[in-house]
């Protein structure tokens, strides 16, 4: 599985996620830190990536585009400290795979994780 880290997620999650095992790469290692969060939505699309991030603005994109590609991973917590963060991934990412790899996006919060398969209607 490939990830692609949004702007707000730390090196240190890209590191994290490599060291798992996954192929994961931050959107500044691209050179693509001033990119719109379309041009980073459709570079993961055409490379079949997962987006991972805090921004709200990627879940507005699926809906609107009533796209089923790619999935996303959005951040919804009090303390997105990388260490949060990649314990998070730890527990969460093994259980949502198959949802991942079909088209989806997974929202994840302080007190619970929320699932929408895509297209979102």
């Amino acid at each position: 599985m490939k990830f692609l880290l949004d702007m707000p997620i730390s090196p240190k999650t890209e590191e994290f996620l490599r060291k798992q095992g996954y192929d994961a790469i931050r959107v500044d290692k691209l050179k693509m830190h001033k990119a719109t969060d379309k041009e980073i939505f459709d570079y993961a699309i055409e490379r079949n990536m997962v987006i991972i991030t805090a921004d709200l603005d990627f879940g507005k994109i699926l809906s609107y585009f009533k796209s089923s590609k790619p999935s996303v991973i959005i951040f919804r917590i009090r303390y997105p400290s990388p260490e949060s963060i990649n314990k998070l991934l730890w527990t969460v990412l093994p259980r949502v795979r198959g949802e991942l790899e079909a088209g989806s996006l997974i929202l994840i919060e302080d007190d619970r994780i929320r699932i929408k398969k895509l297209p979102i209607e």
